[in-house]
């Protein structure tokens, strides 16, 4: 196992989703020294999913688009300059005789912290993939896992593979720009909120059910979908532009491979803590989907909250004399010369 150079850090955040990223932001903000690593290449955790979806329930944010969300919150977690580790996935986490943290990554990495906040949401998530022999040459050109941009799919024929809500909220939200819309489901009832299913032929979506892809028909891109009808056995190819799949996702719901830490864990999954994200282990805490309490509120805003108490909380662990909370940014010094920047450039 190949050792980082021991630097040690004063919180260790495993994950750099919406909780992550604040409590990047605000133990940088209570002076911590701070290290943030993600497994997967970019940070902005599970917000990557619906990058066009637009967010109404951030306090005091107009409505932005997933993909804005993620921008804003990356800038705002790195305002004061955390170590950053992408792509590594921790696979044993041990306290030393010091009561330090050693962290393991499968990049044969140890990364060393006297606290750790895990906000690691509901795990990795990769999507389901489409289960046809020739599918993965088609993913660089129009066989779609996400909907990166609506505009991509103008006056376009789209087939879309799923009964979930996400299958049919793409379908309406796409079906007003696209010149066709088909949505195929293999099982015999959509899976959705009502409302959003009776949406589908007021928007003019063609949905069919015991309906499944049975074959990717072209060279560079998809021409033709081969579309198997399983109570009739029976198959035809339809003329498409684009295949959007939303078969749900794949999700690794295994906290650490390895760990001589006994946390407390609902599910066999989330730390069972308090309001302050404090687990069973000193020194280790939550934020956001990981973490469960009474009277949890599971939104990007409760994230923020959670975010906030774990860091406070770990400060006091470091230091019992600290202020329980940060001072308000308005008033804080430490934003005297970033507001310059701000106000200055209007």
């Amino acid at each position: 196992m190949e050792e980082n150079n021991k630097e040690l850090y004063d919180v260790t955040i495993i994950g750099g989703g919406p909780a992550g990223l604040f409590a990047a932001f605000y133990a940088g903000l209570r002076e911590m020294k701070v290290k943030v690593i993600e497994a997967q290449n970019r940070l902005g955790g599970k917000v990557h999913v619906y990058p066009q979806k637009m967010i109404w329930d951030v306090g005091g944010m107009t409505p932005v688009t997933g993909s804005e969300l993620i921008e804003q919150m990356i800038e705002q977690g790195l305002t004061f300059n955390p170590t950053i580790e992408l792509q590594q996935t921790i696979t044993k986490m041990n306290k030393l005789d010091s009561d330090i943290f050693e962290i393991e990554t499968d990049q044969q990495k140890k990364h060393y912290s006297k606290t750790v906040i895990m906000a690691v949401g509901g795990g990795v998530i990769d999507p389901i993939k489409l289960d046809v022999d020739n599918a993965t040459q088609f993913e660089h050109s129009n066989l779609f896992y996400s909907v990166q941009s609506i505009k991509e799919f103008k006056n376009k024929t789209v087939l879309i593979s799923g009964g979930g809500p996400s299958a049919v909220d793409w379908a309406n939200e796409l079906a007003p720009i696209a010149k066709r819309v088909i949505l195929t489901y293999r099982k015999d009832e959509l899976k959705a909120h009502e409302a959003d299913i009776s949406k589908l032929a007021r928007n003019k979506v063609e949905y069919r059910t015991h309906t499944e892809i049975t074959a990717l028909l072209g060279d560079a891109r998809i021409n033709e979908v081969e579309l198997l009808q399983n109570q009739l056995n029976k198959k035809e190819c339809i003329a498409v532009d684009a295949v959007l799949v939303n078969h749900g996702y794949n999700r690794n719901h295994q906290l650490m491979k390895e760990s001589s830490l006994q946390i407390d864990l609902k599910d066999n999954y989330f730390i069972k803590g308090n309001v302050f994200g404090e687990s069973n282990v000193p020194g280790l805490y939550g934020a956001g989907d990981i973490l469960t309490y009474d009277g949890k509120l599971h939104l990007i805003a409760g994230a923020f909250q959670d975010a906030a108490n774990a860091v406070n909380a770990a400060k006091r662990y470091l230091d019992p004399e600290a202020q329980k909370v940060a001072m308000v940014s308005s008033h804080n010094a430490r934003f005297k010369e970033k507001n310059k920047e701000y106000i200055y450039a209007k």
